[in-house]
């Protein structure tokens, strides 16, 4: 599934980003909501408070994060259904507010959307 990207909340929308989804749980601070391009803002689907906290953006928490935030993905399976769905039919754009894209949930979670659409081509 290569229709699902990643971009910064705070960088300009373009035509080529289709759907713009918000994947974060808080409101990006600084921001508009008048003045923000968004589709959808599906803040259920980011990671729990106490895990986002816990991992504070911590290179050496990554990997773990990754495995918690996925343990919560699995319990979200309709959030997941709707978004790869809404990836078959056009292009969507993950928006998170994060500054080192590297280690964003927007990054955990696009990875599992497609761990799961390669699972599901191979069956």
């Amino acid at each position: 599934m290569r229709r699902i990207a990643l971009k910064r909340i705070y960088e300009p929308a373009t035509s080529k980003d289709g759907a713009r989804v918000l994947v974060d749980r808080l409101w990006p601070r600084g921001m508009s909501k008048a003045n923000v391009r968004i589709d959808l803002w599906l803040r259920d689907i980011a990671p729990w408070t106490s895990l986002r906290n816990w991992v504070n953006h911590d290179p050496a928490r990554w990997k773990t994060f990754c495995r918690r935030y996925g343990a919560e993905l699995k319990k979200k399976p309709h959030l997941l259904a709707m978004l790869r769905e809404r990836a078959r039919n056009e292009p969507i754009m993950l928006l998170y507010s994060a500054r080192e894209v590297r280690f964003s949930q927007a990054v955990a979670l696009r990875m599992v959307l497609m761990k799961i659409s390669v699972r599901r081509a191979r069956a």
